[in-house]
């Protein structure tokens, strides 16, 4: 999650009990896996689909929808994804793509919009890769998260594929469970909510990611 979304948040968040992490957004993802006519991935389309309160509340931060009804008007609606879609300079958009253990560059964020989907706010982009790969040489995994765990992407299990004949995609979700036991051991006793303005947060994302395999017959 970029930091301006996440700024939105601080001022509504509680402080949790030690030895835990837990993130103050949602946000329902669907993936999309896309080939090129080669039969390489050649990139990733997301659907970021935002809870009804961290909505509600970052459209009444901005003065938007003043009637409550979260039905912008064509200003507004501009006026949001401005902000929304304004990604800082080193935001990685909180997704990795990864094969064989290598992480694998992407490109900027193409054909991005967002819209309110009952009530909801609604983010879609694409991100290439920089250079196209084969998942028939090695299973490639698609990772969403947000490193600092404050924003929860839940995968939906659904995956999509356009093109990739002979290719699979399969979601493996996370173990919340194990993952926390793990954040509590790297967070010594505090909660990242309880972490100084000084003091680099741990990455403790990756633990909770769920992650999409995708691999394709040689």
């Amino acid at each position: 999650m970029k930091p301006t979304l996440i700024a939105a948040t601080l001022a509504l968040a509680t402080l949790a009990a030690p030895l835990q992490a837990h993130p103050h957004v949602f946000i329902d993802t669907s993936v999309t896996v896309v080939f090129d006519d080669a039969g390489r991935v050649a990139g990733v389309r997301l659907v970021w689909l935002y809870d009804d309160f961290f909505s509600l509340l970052l459209t009444e931060d901005m003065g938007l929808d003043p009637d409550g009804d979260m039905a912008l008007t064509e200003a507004e609606l501009q006026e949001l994804s401005d902000f929304v879609l304004d990604w800082p300079e080193g935001f990685a958009g909180d997704l990795t793509l990864e094969q064989g253990g290598v992480a694998l560059p992407l490109g900027p964020r193409q054909a991005a919009q967002v819209r309110l989907v009952d009530g909801r706010m609604e983010e879609s982009h694409y991100r290439p890769l920089q250079t196209p790969v084969s998942a028939s040489d090695a299973p490639l995994i698609v990772a969403p998260y947000d490193p600092y765990y404050y924003t929860a992407h839940i995968v939906d299990e659904v995956i999509g594929l356009e093109g990739g004949a002979g290719c699979a995609a399969r979601l493996h979700p996370a173990d919340i469970a194990a993952a926390q036991t793990q954040a509590e051991q790297i967070l010594f006793g505090r909660s990242i909510d309880q972490f100084g303005p000084e003091e680099n947060l741990p990455e403790v994302g990756h633990l909770f990611a769920d992650r999409v395999e995708v691999t394709c017959v040689p």
